[in-house]
């Protein structure tokens, strides 16, 4: 009975250490670096200047690579008003959002939408 007792929690910890180190695996996908590729797709307004993401630390360790899909308000004068997540890893969506909000568009008559890719590979 003694023995259940200390096990349960030991077998607890196991499974825990198991299913963050899956997780973490599905997420990962191996990369080293990440190279913003972005594609415009509603208001198709052309990227004067884009900023590379940092890559996370923790992205790093565990190799992780994929795209962050991003709506992005483009004002008049080109610069980023707003960025919302469309999808991609929770690990680099913070690292996107950033970069991209210090990208610069095109000049425009009005406010635009654009859909924006950034990936996260080698």
């Amino acid at each position: 009975m003694k023995l259940d007792l200390v096990r349960a929690p030991l077998e607890s910890l196991v499974r825990v250490r198991f299913l963050f180190v899956v997780m973490a695996l599905v997420v990962a996908l191996s990369t080293q670096t990440a190279i913003a590729q972005a594609q415009s797709r509603l208001g198709q307004r052309r990227i004067i200047s884009k900023i590379v993401p940092a890559y996370p630390e923790i992205a790093k360790r565990y190799r992780i690579k994929g795209i962050v899909k991003l709506e992005v308000i483009v004002r008049k004068d080109g610069s980023v008003r707003s960025a919302k997540v469309l999808g991609g890893s929770p690990v680099l969506i913070g690292s996107a959002t950033d970069a991209v909000s210090s990208w610069e568009f095109e000049l425009a008559p009005a406010e635009s939408t654009e859909v924006v890719q950034v990936a996260f590979d080698d």
